[in-house]
């Protein structure tokens, strides 16, 4: 019983490491997509740009605050598929969504 434990757990442990190297991967292929379709208003660093939170009357465009940072990648996944608030739905393939959240999340850290 402990051998079968031990080995889901690592397992579990090898997964985690495949899944940080896509995300990874997701992110350096999202900066791009994140600088042309995400930086006006959510700023290079993913704190908000401060005029554009101004013109648009908008608080949520720090998106490397504990408020995002926080939700889950599907939540986040819908915002971007199909927008929030003043927030445009993207105009992005699913994979193109996905590596702009791997790159929005590497800016959190």
């Amino acid at each position: 019983m402990q051998k079968k434990v031990a080995v889901a757990i690592m397992g579990l442990l090898i997964g985690a490491g495949g899944t940080s190297q896509a995300f990874a991967a997701d992110a350096g292929a999202g900066k791009a997509l994140y600088e042309k379709s995400c930086a006006g208003c959510h700023g290079a660093d993913g704190k908000g740009n401060e005029k554009m939170a101004t013109i648009l009357g908008e608080k949520g465009l720090n998106v490397v605050g504990k408020d995002t940072t926080k939700k889950s990648d599907q939540q986040l996944l819908k915002t971007i598929a199909e927008g929030a608030g003043k927030m445009p739905a993207a105009k992005l393939t699913k994979e193109e969504q996905k590596q702009v959240l791997g790159y929005t999340r590497s800016l959190a850290k």
